[in-house]
């Protein structure tokens, strides 16, 4: 009924984040002009604002996906209160709490636990040495 609630905020939460540690890591790029010259210090190629992005498009995403399934359900309804199960009574709400609890976080959980596993494995490529014949075919 309401399962998407859960990722939605949580999407709403980490958008900011990544939204405010991309504008800390630009801050760290510094200019230096020195002798007649500029010099400017980039971030690393791929910062963690750019990971914590990826998190918030797969949960966006989802949510999105979610939405428009309730809404094509009936479940949400385009006027307040918006979800149907909060004009049908407690037990409903209750259900529908219930649903968030469980079902939404769970969802949450698995798409966080799966971005978890996409920056591990991007951070082990990143270790990764260079091969040799890429540097000699350049």
């Amino acid at each position: 009924m309401a399962c998407f609630l859960v990722p939605g905020t949580e999407a709403i939460v980490v958008t900011a984040a990544a939204f405010i540690l991309k504008k800390a890591e630009q801050n760290k790029a510094q200019v230096s002009i020195g002798a007649g010259t500029s010099e400017i210090k980039e971030p690393a190629k791929k910062g963690f604002a750019r990971k914590l992005f990826w998190l918030a498009d797969l949960l966006w995403g989802g949510v999105i996906l979610l939405a428009f399934e309730h809404l094509w359900h009936g479940e949400v309804v385009p006027f307040f209160p918006f979800l149907t199960a909060a004009t049908e009574g407690s037990a409903a709400v209750q259900e529908m709490l219930g649903e968030m609890a469980s079902v939404g976080v769970v969802m949450a959980v698995l798409v966080t636990a799966v971005w978890g596993l996409m920056v591990a494995v991007s951070y082990a490529i990143e270790k990764r040495p260079a091969p040799e014949n890429a540097e000699a075919s350049a």
